[in-house]
């Protein structure tokens, strides 16, 4: 599929012109992505849990996480293409990188007040 692009509120594709909305989300109705109802059970659970306790920030790091997850497991064969040399250490460092983000976010959570 050919990339969008929008302009004044238009989209265009860059071999067809201006294209209608028919077209424009035919990406979303032709993308398959299956997740475990298990997972999105658990993640319903927990963040509302946290939301009906009134932990807003905790909610959002449990999406967090899940997305996190999500997006390696269903891309890992797009992530970790057969040349690369060392794909434990890509997966290390992807998950580092996700802490790293989960430590950012909980130390700016305890010093930001609503």
């Amino acid at each position: 599929m050919a990339p969008l692009l929008v302009y004044n509120g238009q989209i265009f594709c860059k071999d067809l012109g201006l294209i209608d909305d028919i077209k424009c989300m035919e990406m979303f109705f032709n993308t398959d992505l299956t997740i475990p109802i298990n997972q999105i059970i658990l993640l319903l659970l927990l963040s509302t849990l946290a939301l009906l306790f009134g932990k807003i920030k905790i909610a959002l790091i449990i999406n967090y996480i899940f997305t996190l997850t999500w997006g390696y497991v269903f891309n890992r064969d797009k992530l970790l293409v057969a040349d690369f040399e060392f794909p434990e250490v890509f997966t290390v460092l992807y998950f580092l990188f996700g802490i790293g983000v989960i430590l950012i976010a909980s130390f700016a959570f305890l010093f930001h007040r609503d």
